[in-house]
């Protein structure tokens, strides 16, 4: 009987079935396909991401899954005047919604005491682009609760065009390969982030991520805890039958998931949030002038 090395068949390819072992590269497969395996450095980006994955890990996750219609949202959206990111709907919805439950983005500190913000800090991911590749850099929208959607909209929009303009961003292109090299510095790093009050207003207490819908469908998105006793992902949105007053109509439904740090809050008091942010959302407030509560209120959910 042939060795296995040598069970090539006259085309030079391996019989069906045979399969080479990992360290042969340089193989043909179906049709002459070369099979090829590429090893590669971890990118020193992606250190980070699991660094701040780590960080979360004495968090309690306690998830809500809602539907939402944004129907409404979305017809103030389209006859704005000038761009609106519904991104950044979604992010000044979340804060307001958070500045009237603080007890939502508490968190403890280094002395197991009880910390809870009076303003609301938004950390929202912008890809942009490094030379590792596109990496989600986490950037702070400050007092997110008190601004309007077009002026966090412009914020957003010119981190996406130079991530320079955030101090993150130059800290990622400084710094950010020499720091992964050291073992144990961003796990201390995070520790930190995690206990100190000072510390913590670099990186806010609220995560708003947005994981591009999906495609063109719907979907719930749920995200690994990280140092934010409180976070956002915005899902898929279709088209869906919805209840309006009484009656089926097709309304834009987005699919959101809300995570709670169960260890400082509880099921009660986070579903009175979670309905405070169903009507500031469905009913787009953040998104109304004067004009609007009296044109477009017919077209709200009910």
């Amino acid at each position: 009987m042939r060795r296995y090395g040598e069970r090539i068949n006259e085309r030079g390819s391996p019989p069906t079935g045979d399969a080479f072992p990992p360290t042969a590269t340089t193989a043909s497969g179906p049709r002459g396909r070369p099979r090829r395996i590429d090893t590669e450095p971890f990118p020193s980006s992606r250190r980070l991401v699991v660094a701040a994955e780590r960080a979360g890990r004495r968090m309690a996750p306690m998830h809500s899954l809602i539907e939402l219609d944004v129907t409404t949202a979305r017809n103030l959206l389209a006859v704005a005047d000038g761009p609106v990111s519904f991104t950044a709907f979604v992010v000044a919805s979340v804060a307001r919604a958070a500045a009237a439950h603080p007890d939502t983005h508490a968190y403890r500190n280094w002395r197991g005491r009880l910390v809870r913000h009076q303003h609301v800090d938004v950390t929202t991911l912008v890809e942009v682009e490094t030379g590792q590749g596109p990496f989600a850099l986490p950037h702070v929208l400050r007092d997110a609760d008190a601004r309007d959607v077009r002026d966090l909209t412009a914020e957003l929009r010119a981190v996406k065009a130079d991530h320079s303009v955030t101090g993150t961003g130059r800290m990622l292109d400084r710094f950010g390969p020499a720091v992964t090299r050291v073992p144990g510095l961003v796990p201390a790093m995070y520790m930190m982030l995690a206990r100190s009050v000072r510390l913590r207003q670099l990186t806010g207490t609220v995560a708003v991520t947005a994981v591009g819908m999906f495609g063109a469908g719907g979907g719930f998105g749920i995200a690994p805890p990280t140092l934010m006793p409180l976070q956002v992902v915005i899902g898929g949105m279709t088209r869906r039958p919805h209840v309006v007053d009484g009656q089926i109509e097709a309304r834009d439904v987005l699919d959101l998931t809300i995570t709670f740090d169960h260890n400082v809050i509880d099921g009660a008091p986070a579903a009175r949030f979670v309905a405070d942010l169903r009507l500031l959302i469905e009913h787009a407030e953040p998104l109304r002038t004067d004009d609007d509560e009296q044109g477009q209120g017919s077209s709200g959910p009910g």
